[in-house]
């Protein structure tokens, strides 16, 4: 059986070279402009949602906390007199940020920190 003449010697060169070429194209285009990701990159992506979703729901539970506890207002002093990076250790010393189940998480020490700074 004789093969094709577009598999024989410099067509069968093109041919390959045309299906590497555009398999990288394809390989291209997708990852760059089609939206396609790796498991890893999608994996990163759910971690942080899912840590920013916490973060949203415990920081506002921590500022109320803060803000009922027995000595808020000096607290509150102490904590905007304090230098920016250590507002959020200060929050998470006091145990604000600790939850039944939980350890302290320092992303929601500094959203906490945010929210009581703003408050006037």
């Amino acid at each position: 059986m004789e093969l094709p003449p577009i598999l024989k010697g410099d067509s069968l060169t093109r041919l390959l070279q045309g299906a590497a070429t555009g398999a990288a194209a394809t390989l291209v285009v997708g990852f760059y402009w089609g939206g396609w990701t790796l498991a890893s990159t999608s994996q990163k992506l759910v971690e942080n949602a899912q840590q920013a979703s916490v973060v949203r729901v415990l920081a506002p539970i921590c500022a109320d906390k803060f803000q009922h506890s027995a000595n808020a207002s000096a607290n509150l002093k102490a904590l905007n007199t304090a230098d920016s990076w250590k507002r959020d250790e200060m929050i998470e010393k006091a145990g604000w940020t600790t939850f039944p189940g939980s350890e302290p998480d320092r992303k929601v020490a500094e959203a906490c920190a945010s929210l009581l700074t703003q408050v006037k």
